[in-house]
């Protein structure tokens, strides 16, 4: 387990394997670190497929809207949605999308992310500066490393729950 520095801003997510440990960065980008803490705080995470997992690149999930359908036939529309929330403008930084970093999904409108993210698999350069980069796993990365691959996977790995570390 990887020491938390700051409990408020980490993110624990539980995956088949184990615990993930997401360190998030308020610094960069406070509007989508907020928004991970307010809809993990209100469980809209639990149990959400990760709906898009592709080897050599990332694994993308936090579809709230749909990815949280048992019937795995309904995961087509995952990807498609988001929280009943307002979508959050851009806030792109410096910081490369290296292995681990988390990053905001969204459509080809900078400004359309809401809830759904991507876990970088490994250095994936070419999305800098077009995708906000908002946490980085620090511990756990085997877990993430795990998850079965898919577009959407036939049966896909979920979050089992996903929680702030304060609220741990």
């Amino acid at each position: 387990m990887a020491e938390i520095k700051d409990p408020e801003n980490t993110i624990l997510m539980e995956l088949k394997g184990g615990t993930v440990t997401i360190e998030l960065m308020p610094d960069l980008a406070p509007k989508h670190v907020e928004r991970m803490k307010e809809l993990a705080r209100a469980g809209k995470y639990d149990n959400v497929a990760f709906h898009r997992v592709i080897e050599g690149f990332m694994a993308q999930t936090g579809d709230v809207a749909n990815g949280n359908m048992e019937d795995n036939f309904n995961l087509r529309a995952a990807g498609t949605g988001g929280s009943d929330l307002p979508n959050l403008p851009a806030e792109f930084s410096k910081v490369p999308h290296a292995r681990g970093t988390i990053g905001a999904a969204r459509s080809a409108n900078p400004d359309s992310a809401n809830s759904q993210f991507f876990i970088n698999f490994k250095d994936n350069d070419f999305l800098n500066g077009q995708y906000t980069v908002y946490g980085q796993v620090i511990s756990g990365m085997e877990h993430v490393d795990a998850i079965t691959r898919g577009e959407p996977p036939a049966n896909p790995d979920r979050m089992i729950s996903v929680k702030v570390a304060a609220d741990a």
